[in-house]
């Protein structure tokens, strides 16, 4: 199994990035996709899930109406559209699969995909 997050950046507040999760080694049905991030000195946040099987995404309370995750299952890609960026969203941000379904739970992830580093400057 493999996840290959890219697409992180410098941005200013209020900006906009995509972020990329190139997936491969399993059945895209299978497996529920987030997106997590961790500051510097916090713990690692659940921001976004889709499930491929129905489609159905969900979201932190601290990003909804500005973040949207989408999938592209010819692709096997997951991307995280990032809108009116603030500078408490910088993080590093990962990719995860969850064979359990969309928890944002760090603890119910199987498995990680390395990080990229979005800083939003003020």
């Amino acid at each position: 199994v493999q996840l290959q997050a890219s697409g992180g950046g410098l941005v200013q507040a209020g900006g906009s990035l995509r972020l990329s999760c190139a997936h491969s080694g399993f059945t895209f049905d299978d497996y529920a996709i987030d997106w997590f991030r961790q500051a510097p000195g916090k713990g690692r946040e659940g921001v976004s899930c889709i499930s491929p099987s129905d489609g159905s995404t969900y979201s932190a309370d601290s990003v909804k109406g500005r973040f949207t995750i989408s999938s592209d299952s010819a692709k096997s890609t997951v991307y995280l559209q990032m809108d009116s960026l603030k500078p408490e969203d910088t993080a590093v941000y990962y990719c995860a699969a969850e064979r359990k379904g969309c928890t944002l739970n760090s603890g119910w992830v199987d498995h990680w995909g390395q990080g990229t580093q979005v800083t939003v400057s003020s």
